[in-house]
């Protein structure tokens, strides 16, 4: 893989171009990672399965192996399977157009949300939704290993949770430079560690397959169960935003050409909402395990993925070496989801902060404010009421990453009424459109109402279907109900070149920001409203003025 050059320290603006007060950090830091922007073609130098791998390194955590095992000791492995079948069927219809826009127009999924029915300021609430998914599923993952290290090194919990926080930080500041190679030489150590114990259960034992099929689960009778089914795939969907995370890698896809599209297409696929049949795979793994568990140690242990894969090592290897690989295949795991969990979360806050207050206060700020909520979370003991706070959460994520699924296959595709080509430029867009935000409000807020049983006993299991189908159904009627008219504040950005070549890749010509001096490519600038000049992405964000905006045009 190659690394990319060291990039010139920013000039100092002109007297009368003055940028905004912090621009200069601003544009210091996302360099690096291009935080708030589109990713240029010239930064995105890996091969598309570079890319995949680092992307597919994000999901090893184990929180996927207790979301299971939750699932199929109240429910039964019968109805805990379709749960997670219809959960990873949704995800992957949901996410397949999330991947594809992230990939090919190289932009993360707050820049597609704004274009994509929410507006500049409207998709300020997903961003701090998808913020709230990383620090929730930050504090899953660090419970996870300070079980571990209690196991294994006598640590107390409260200071697992501190050792869990504070060792993802100096891998976070790199951004993707970093966690590329972190995740490509971990995933085969992880993959080993993780496949070995089952595959040697499942030939040595074969009556542990039988006992996990006909496990009937504590709230059921064995049999399948429609809420039962429901209740659990509302519980797996919880991990719909997980696409968020896998754009924040694909973002950084080449361009896709004849010669690389069938490579380029695979790690799209396989990395974007392919992400979720190997999450499906340890979700079944973790009912696998649990019931495994539970006749060997008993229920208490079963949910907690340290207990499952020292039961099942204990089974296959010396005793000395049990609690060892058990520790070391959860602290892998760990931190290859926690650093990507810090890193996009970073992201989230960062673009949210900078968008209302038009300052840049540096991503490692909200790196760390990510870890505090997450360390506050883990104090609290969130692992003993995982359940109801993902059956929660997923109702908001669900409806959230369902919009924006929808205006782009729906709105954009077939009724042509959202723009086709990504939109994110401060000036292009409405402060916030209507299309998205009444369909996302209306679906999460009917789906948690449902969720809390306002509605009823009966239709609580149902908040998951209720938010996925409201969101369905709002956000192309909202389209047509508004005729489209609030997705541009104006069509033209006052560059006659075009946004995307001949290809339909976004172009690659460069132009030279005239308050921050740096040279963008031609996605992430736009004419300044004030001189015959261009001004990128973020140096919009921080105007406070407003004096490099475009003004309004039909």
């Amino acid at each position: 893989m190659t690394t990319e050059p060291r990039l010139a320290e920013v000039a100092e603006p002109e007297p009368a171009q003055q940028a905004a007060p912090g621009t200069d950090q601003a544009v210091k830091e996302t360099l690096e990672d291009y935080t708030l922007r589109f990713a240029p073609r010239s930064y995105r130098r890996w091969t598309p399965m570079v890319v995949a791998t680092t992307a597919l390194g994000g999901i090893a955590y184990m929180a996927d192996f207790s979301i299971g095992a939750g699932i199929g000791l109240a429910h039964g492995t019968g109805n805990a399977l379709l749960a997670i079948a219809v959960a990873a069927v949704v995800i992957f219809v949901t996410g397949f157009p999330l991947a594809y826009y992230g990939a090919r127009y190289n932009i993360d999924l707050d820049l597609i949300t704004r274009g994509s029915g929410f507006g500049y300021f409207g998709s300020v609430l997903t961003s701090v939704i998808f913020a709230s998914f990383t620090f929730i599923f930050f504090a899953l993952e660090g419970s996870i290993m300070a079980q571990g290290l209690k196991l294994g090194l006598g640590l107390p919990l409260w200071l697992g949770y501190l050792v869990s926080t504070l060792m993802v930080i100096p891998l976070v500041i790199y951004g993707m430079s970093a966690l590329s190679k972190l995740q490509v030489w971990t995933t085969p150590i992880w993959l080993l560690l993780m496949v070995g114990p089952l595959v040697y259960l499942v030939a040595t034992d074969p009556g542990t397959v039988d006992r996990f099929l006909a496990y009937a689960g504590t709230d059921g009778d064995g049999g399948i169960n429609t809420a039962s089914v429901l209740l659990g795939a509302g519980v797996c969907l919880s991990l719909i935003a997980q696409i968020g995370e896998q754009i924040d890698y694909l973002r950084f896809m080449p361009p896709k050409t004849e010669a690389n599209k069938r490579s380029w297409w695979t790690a799209v696929v396989m990395a974007g909402p392919g992400w979720v049949v190997l999450g499906a795979l340890k979700q079944a793994i973790g009912v696998f395990l649990a019931v495994y568990i539970i006749a060997e140690v008993g229920a208490s242990a079963a949910p907690e993925p340290i207990q499952q894969f020292k039961g099942a090592f204990d089974a296959m290897m010396p005793s000395w070496l049990v609690v060892p690989l058990a520790v070391v295949l959860v602290v892998i795991s760990q931190i290859k989801i926690n650093v990507t969990n810090a890193y996009s979360g970073s992201l989230a806050w960062t673009n949210s902060f900078t968008r209302v207050t038009r300052r840049y206060p540096g991503r490692m700020v909200f790196v760390l404010v990510n870890l505090g909520f997450a360390l506050a979370l883990m104090e609290a003991d969130m692992f003993s009421f995982l359940n109801g706070i993902l059956g929660f959460y997923s109702n908001c994520a669900i409806a959230w990453v369902v919009t924006v699924a929808t205006d782009i296959g729906i709105n954009k595709y077939v009724l042509k009424l959202s723009p086709h080509a990504p939109e994110f430029r401060r000036g292009m867009l409405y402060a916030v459109n209507p299309v998205g935000v009444v369909a996302f409000t209306a679906a999460s807020g009917l789906s948690i109402a449902m969720y809390f049983h306002a509605l009823g006993d009966t239709l609580q299991p149902y908040s998951p279907v209720a938010a996925a189908v409201i969101a369905f159904v709002l956000t192309p009627l909202m389209a047509v109900v508004t005729k489209g008219r609030y997705y541009l504040r104006r069509t033209d950005d006052g560059i006659a070149e075009p946004l995307l070549d001949e290809d339909g890749n976004p172009s690659a010509v460069t132009y030279e920001c005239h308050v921050c001096r740096q040279q963008f490519e031609r996605p992430d600038v736009a004419a300044c409203r004030t001189h015959d000049a261009v001004v990128c992405s973020l140096c919009l964000s921080t105007d406070k003025l407003g004096d490099h905006v475009l003004p309004a045009a039909v």
